[in-house]
């Protein structure tokens, strides 16, 4: 086990190395991987791959996704008052590293629809859920968006999961 020492505590690694082990530390954590997708008000579709992503209430039904305010999409999810999350199965980790890959052409693989309200949605998802945007809170480097949740898709299939800085498959 490598212990080391707390941020502000007598001998206090620098920052760069404290930044670093934070980033392993919070790699440790396994989560589920979704894409988040929203239309400009141009109708150009945006997206990004998060595995920051959370229920926050039953009642009303919130979820919050949270996004890197360096990203391509950010301008889109700032002004958008609609988005998708769409959790992943784990045959989508291709599509995860595209979504999570700055510049590139991430609806480049035709794989979404669109949905009633023009929102690109992935119809082999685990599950699809239409967010109406309730707030956005600014958190260091990312903002949270917090959205309602106004309809569900679902499917019944294995999720991925992103686990030190990797796709991993869950066992029974």
């Amino acid at each position: 086990m490598t212990e080391t020492t707390a941020r502000g505590q007598q001998g206090p690694p620098a920052h760069e190395t404290f930044a670093a082990q934070f980033r392993d530390a919070m790699s440790r954590f396994p989560s589920g991987v979704t894409i988040v997708t929203t239309t400009d008000h141009c109708g150009a579709r945006w997206g990004f791959t998060a595995s920051a992503f959370c229920s926050v209430s039953a009642e009303p039904p919130l979820v919050l996704a949270c996004l890197a305010v360096s990203a391509d999409s950010y301008r889109a999810f700032r002004t958008s008052s609609k988005w998708v999350v769409n959790i992943l199965g784990e045959e989508h980790a291709p599509l995860a590293k595209r979504f999570a890959t700055k510049g590139a052409d991430k609806f480049a693989g035709g794989e979404f629809d669109t949905d009633a309200d023009g929102l690109p949605v992935l119809p082999e998802a685990v599950a699809s859920l239409v967010c109406r945007t309730q707030a956005r809170h600014p958190a260091g480097d990312h903002v949270i968006l917090i959205g309602e949740a106004v309809n569900v898709r679902l499917r019944d299939h294995t999720p991925l999961v992103y686990y030190a800085r990797d796709f991993a498959r869950l066992s029974a």
